[in-house]
Formats: C-alpha cells, structure tokens, sequence
C-alpha cells in the first residue's frame, strides 16, 4: 500500500471512529445543559486552535483576513450552521435521541447531492435520483408511522450539508477555518457565559472539578477529529472518503441501542432500511463513475 495512502486511511479512519463515538463523552456531561455545553465547545476550541495556529506557525494572518472580507463573511455563516449542528446534537445525545441523530448523517450525503443540484450545477444521474427518491421515502415513511417529523434528523443533515457547500468555497485549509469559526462566535458563547454566572446557573466552577475538566475537553473532543479528518481528506480520494464516513453513524446506532437502550422498531428499521439502500445505490453509483472516468495519458 502506496504510505500516503496508508497515513490517510489511518487518519480518516481515526476520525470517525473518533466521531463515531463523541456520544460516549457527552453522555458524561449530560447533566450540563446543551446550550451551555455548546458554548464550553466554541470557547474551548477556540483557545485550542490560538495554541495550535501560533505553535505551528500555520496562521494566515490578520492582514490576510483584512484583505479578504468575504472570507470571513462567509465563515461567520458557517460558524453559525456549524454551532447550530453542534447544538443540535448534543441535544439529541442528551435527550436519548441518538439514532435520530445517526439518521441525520445517515441522510447527510444524499443531501449533499441535492444540494450540488440546486446550488452548482450539477446533474443527477438515475441512480443518484433512486437513492435520493429512497431517502426520501425513508423520511417520509417514519413521519406516517411514528407520527412526527424527524427534524433532528433533518437539521443536522441541512446544517452540515450547507457549512460543507459553504466550506468549500473558502479558499482557507481546515484549521485556519475553524480557527477564525470558532473566534467568531467565541464573544457570544462568552456573553452567554457571563449571563449563566450572574444568574447563578452555570454548572462549570459550581459542580465539581471532574466536570470542569471534561468541559474543558470540549475543545479537544471538537478539535482533534477534524484535524485527523482533514489530514485524511488530502491523502485519500473522495470515494474513500464516502464510504469512510459511514462509519460515524454505524457506530452511534450501535451505542445508542446496545449501550444506551434506545429503541429499534419496526418504522425505524424500515425508516434505515430505505436509507441503507439509498446510500448502497449512491456508492454503486460513485464506483461506476469513477470507474467510467478517462484515465489520463502519461506526458510525453
């Protein structure tokens, strides 16, 4: 196996794993309100990403910044798709909706191609139509036979579809991003904080220190994945990448039913089901494009 290519499947598959079972620890934290927990994330990371950016010398600038202002437009717009994910969840890890939230990445690819549709151009291929139409039946099986929409599926499957769609436009790597993200929602999460302290109801510095300690780690749980994920997504192909990150959602599936007692019925089986099978169509579909692709001649 070519060492690039080994170095980013390991990357790639530590940070999903990584993802995958980001439930676990905020479990821990559970008695935290999420709001709050949100905003020890935004804070934390962006005391994290300072240390990182100046200790690794890889900081833009702030003239940089200065003389891109859509950049940083734009990344103000991510950060509040990105903070609303976030928050999101978190509410539903804490609120024992785990498997509606693996629902939501579940759907997050096949979102994304609709979105590629609406917003860049690009054209469906007939396969792609089939997984979307199965998505779609999927959501709309469960709202008949549960009797609700699943909206916590849907927003963290739009929020991450559009900060994605969004990213990408952002001729910025994924640290310096998520470091001015995170600087540019840090002043709210610490107005927020200070509003908790006057009120006398922030859980950090009242509770204990182990829980001030796992709160701090916010950042790091926030921070470290992304950074893995990044590193893997230079080395691997995007096919990789797409079948790799269905690893996230397997994994919290499995902890919310195995570990944390959530229940599995019959309209979410089917509800999966018709999701798995989009999903297994899109990836036949990616394979066959990309083995369709041309294969570029040698230079002469």
């Amino acid at each position: 196996m070519d060492p690039t290519y080994r170095r980013g499947l390991i990357y790639a598959l530590a940070a999903f794993v990584l993802w995958g079972v980001a439930p676990a620890y905020f479990k821990l934290i559970q008695q935290v309100p999420p709001d709050e927990i949100i905003a020890h994330r935004i804070v934390w990371s962006s005391v994290l990403m300072v240390l990182v950016l100046v200790l690794s010398r890889r900081f833009v600038g702030w003239r940089w910044l200065r003389e891109h202002p859509r950049v940083v437009a734009t990344l103000a717009l991510t950060a509040l798709l990105i903070s609303t994910n976030w928050l999101t969840f978190v509410y539903a890890v804490n609120s024992g909706r785990m498997l509606d939230a693996s629902l939501g990445y579940y759907i997050n690819p096949l979102i994304n191609v609709l979105l590629a549709v609406l917003f860049l151009g690009e054209r469906l291929r007939p396969l792609q139509i089939a997984a979307v139409a199965l998505a779609f039946l999927g959501v709309a099986w469960q709202v008949v036979q549960v009797g609700y929409l699943p909206w916590i599926s849907l927003v963290l499957a739009v929020s991450f579809g559009f900060y994605g769609l969004l990213r990408r436009q952002v001729a910025l790597d994924a640290l310096n991003g998520l470091g001015v993200e995170t600087a540019l929602v840090a002043p709210l999460a610490l107005i927020y904080f200070v509003q908790l302290w006057s009120q006398g109801t922030a859980q950090f510095g009242h509770v204990s220190l182990s829980l001030d300690a796992l709160l701090i780690a916010a950042g790091v749980v926030t921070t470290i994945p992304l950074a893995l994920y990044a590193a893997g997504a230079q080395r691997l192909p995007y096919t990789t990448i797409g079948f790799l990150q269905y690893i996230s959602p397997s994994l919290g599936m499995v902890l919310a039913v195995a570990f944390y007692g959530e229940h599995f019925g019959t309209a979410r089986a089917i509800t999966f089901g018709l999701i798995w099978l989009g999903l297994a169509l899109f990836s036949w579909d990616a394979l066959l494009a990309r083995r369709a692709a041309p294969v570029p001649l040698p230079p002469e």
